[in-house]
């Protein structure tokens, strides 16, 4: 699963791409590595990672990830393929939800393409572009749907009559998100089409060190703007913390959060964003040989879970020892989890809660 970085030119995407890729904020437990220079491998920041190998004391810990992808800043123009358009809107295409930067601060040194600072301006060009891509999109399958629905073919007509509210919404500048569908319409006709507009999408608002722990009005203007789009606005000081990472020694690090009001670096609420954004959830496995927080998709079944460790786990599941995360830190350790009478035996249809301590038996 991929999150992609998206935005204007000099808006502060690459600061915050390589600000996720140093991760030095995060101390030597969450490293980074990138794959290539515009893909990373970013570890996700969790606590009671680190509290079950205080537990555990295994010989190692592996936290779960999430990949980043700092996409080519975006013009006008780019759905018709202006600048890097068409490369961007084919890297956009392939992640599975948007972090949109937003700049949200002044500095006469920093160029902003349209000449002055406007994040809702600077919203809108980026959300026509996508738009316009999702429009040609739909155009085209309708046009195949079109010929089979005057046959009288029922499912084209149903399929046409989605794409043709797709149409509406798009030419009035609503983004696929935003429409209403019945469940049976999305899973059929709406997701198939992967239309850029309808990945979930979280609006990065980087603003100065001044406004990094309240805003300011600009990160206000975007708030009112995307209300009725069910999407998190997070603030976020993208140089400050680029700053922060150039600093070596982690209690210096800590010290420069605290004097600018920050309780950890704001990329570290990032990061878990772009996770949850991605439909994600942690289960952990706890042993002495290893701790480590296994990532799967928010409403996943035990057997499903299995199969991120290993494909025969799933084939050949027959239960699931399961330890609530509360119950593990709370009585210590496994054996009182047992003693306690807490361990629960789950079967194929249990459905995995986020932070489950877990444990498979299976056949193969």
């Amino acid at each position: 699963m991929k999150a992609g970085i998206v935005g204007l030119p000099n808006v502060g995407k690459s600061t915050l791409f390589n600000c996720l890729s140093n991760a030095k904020a995060q101390s030597a437990n969450f490293p980074f590595c990138t794959i290539e220079p515009n893909i990373g491998v970013v570890n996700v920041p969790d606590t009671r990672l680190q509290k079950l190998e205080e537990l555990v004391n295994p010989e190692r810990v592996l936290p779960a990830t999430v990949e980043i992808v700092d996409i080519a800043g975006l013009v006008k123009g780019a759905s018709k393929g202006e600048g890097l358009g068409n490369q961007f809107l084919g890297n956009i295409r392939e992640t599975d939800a948007i972090l949109h930067v937003l700049r949200c601060f002044d500095n006469d040194n920093i160029v902003h393409v349209d000449g002055n600072v406007n994040p809702i301006r600077d919203k809108e060009t980026i959300d026509m572009e996508l738009q316009l891509k999702d429009l040609e999109t739909v155009e085209k399958k309708l046009d195949k749907v079109k010929r089979a629905a005057k046959t009288g073919n029922k499912e084209a007509q149903k399929e046409e009559s989605v794409l043709l509210k797709l149409k509406e919404g798009l030419e009035a500048g609503i983004s696929v998100r935003a429409l209403e569908f019945s469940e049976d319409d999305y899973n059929d006709y709406v997701k198939p089409s992967q239309l850029i507009t309808d990945k979930p999408v979280l609006y990065v608002c980087n603003v100065d060190e001044g406004a990094a722990v309240s805003g300011n009005d600009y990160v206000n203007q975007v708030k009112e703007a995307v209300k009725d789009e069910n999407a998190e606005v997070l603030v976020l000081a993208v140089g400050t913390e680029a700053d922060i990472n150039e600093l070596d020694d982690y209690e210096e690090r800590q010290l420069f959060l605290q004097d600018i009001g920050l309780d950890e670096p704001g990329s570290s609420k990032l990061i878990r964003s772009a996770y949850k954004l991605l439909n994600q959830q942690t289960y952990f496995t706890a042993g002495v040989k290893e701790v480590r927080a296994w990532t799967v998709d928010i409403g996943a079944s035990a057997p499903q879970a299995a199969g991120v460790i290993h494909t025969d786990f799933e084939k050949g599941f027959i239960r699931a020892e399961v330890i609530a995360y509360d119950d593990y830190v709370s009585l210590g350790s496994e054996a009182k989890v047992k003693e306690a009478g807490k361990m629960r035996v789950e079967g194929k249809n249990y459905i995995v809660k986020d932070g489950d301590v877990m444990h498979f038996l299976f056949n193969v």
